[in-house]
């Protein structure tokens, strides 16, 4: 391809790319398939791309959002070279790094520091430029104590950790990642998130995929919205996830629409997740455990009560269910846990049910604070759906006291 002066400074050129899957029944025998062959019975196909077409500028991050089965981490696939186009084509101008799934790459009979020799050694870079940077990647994985055991004994995090820090320090001009980063821990998550802004001052492209729609909205210079194989729209990050967020907002049904609560309210609702479990509905309980409605709840004694009904569309074991208060203007967050953190241990859900939710926040300084509430995997990889800033809860009781809680304490 000639550049001219619109597409000179691209680093990922995607054109009219379609991937199609065939679809064959795991107890297809050969007998089967001589008889299809010769009856003319076509195998189904399924498309998981359809005619996608877009350019990543040097220096530019890109996020890809979309529901589960959109076709992105197949896009990610084929831009990496592990997986070919139907139709189309991919080019990209410089070294790739990716990260594309958990301890992709990574053989488990291996050790951490063979395997990231290893890394270096399919990515092209030689042995003692790799071991030059070696202690840099150590140092920001942070498991020194464990780099020579088998990765087969890394926890889901651990991996993360160690792919995505031979991923970044082999200093690539082009970073793809897939979603793997929900597995880290807070201090690690922000770690990467310090080493994308670095990226992005380096002049250097990344494509993104995540679920977590306020973080990718705010790394990304662009975002790409694909939705059953086709790109629905590229531009604005605010936009598009506003858009991709009223689109699972209108897909969940039930309760969770924005009619009929406070206009101020609704501008700050944001729902999202995988769909695989959804909210159908949260209402209020009264004292005696009936349902009540009320969108906009004053509560004077701090007693909150709730029920948070669920829709499982499958079979899920050991499901976590959470809740945060913050702050309704500065979004400051006063108190935050979930089910496993309290000890509740939840086998399955499937189909539908409920969860009942008691808070004693009379300690909490009056004011308006938002009720978020979340449904997510033991492992933390996967929310099936959060409602940020969900309820608007107003405390109203007086406070003779400084600050955002009352603490227990005496004078002697």
């Amino acid at each position: 391809m000639k550049d001219t002066p619109e597409t000179a400074d691209w680093a990922i050129d995607v054109s009219h790319v379609t991937k199609r899957f065939r679809l064959t029944s795991s107890a297809r025998s050969l007998k089967t398939a001589i008889v299809d062959c010769l009856s003319g019975r076509v195998a189904k196909t399924f498309t998981a791309l359809d005619d996608v077409t877009f350019q990543v500028q040097r220096g530019e991050t890109v996020g890809l959002i979309g529901h589960n089965g959109a076709g992105k981490s197949t896009l990610l696939s084929i831009i990496a070279n592990t997986m070919a186009p139907t139709r189309g084509q991919v080019t990209v101008r410089g070294s790739v790094s990716s990260l594309l799934e958990l301890g992709a790459g990574f053989h488990p009979d291996l050790t951490g520091r063979e395997n990231v020799l290893l890394y270096g050694a399919i990515m092209g870079i030689p042995r003692e430029t790799m071991r030059r940077r070696f202690d840099e990647i150590i140092e920001f994985s942070g498991l020194r104590e464990f780099i020579d055991q088998p990765v087969r004994f890394y926890s889901s995090g651990m991996y993360v950790r160690l792919g995505f820090s031979v991923a970044v320090q082999v200093d690539p001009d082009i970073l793809l990642v897939d979603e793997v980063l929900a597995v880290g821990d807070s201090e690690f998550q922000q770690k990467c998130l310090d080493k994308m802004k670095a990226f992005r001052r380096a002049g250097k492209s990344m494509l993104l995929i995540s679920h977590d729609i306020n973080t990718i909205r705010h790394v990304s210079d662009r975002i790409a919205y694909l939705s059953h194989g086709h790109l629905e729209g590229m531009g604005d990050p605010d936009e598009l996830s506003r858009r991709y967020i009223e689109e699972m907002n209108r897909a969940s049904g039930g309760g969770l629409t924005s009619e009929g609560i406070p206009a101020r309210l609704a501008q700050k609702r944001r729902i999202w997740g995988t769909g695989e479990a959804v909210f159908s509905a949260v209402v209020w309980l009264g004292e005696d455990g009936s349902e009540t409605a009320a969108p906009e709840h004053d509560c004077s004694d701090g007693k909150i009560r709730l029920r948070l009904h669920y829709h499982a569309n499958e079979r899920i074991e050991n499901p976590v269910f959470g809740f945060s208060l913050t702050g309704f203007d500065d979004d400051h967050t006063v108190f935050g846990s979930n089910t496993q953190l309290a000890g509740r241990t939840i086998p399955v859900i499937e189909g539908d049910g409920a969860i009942d939710l008691f808070i004693d926040a009379g300690s909490v300084h009056p004011g308006d604070y938002a009720l978020s509430f979340s449904l997510h995997s033991a492992d933390h990889t996967r929310n099936f759906q959060r409602l940020e800033n969900f309820l608007l809860l107003r405390l109203t009781r007086p406070a003779n006291f400084e600050g955002t809680a009352a603490l227990p304490f005496t004078w002697s």
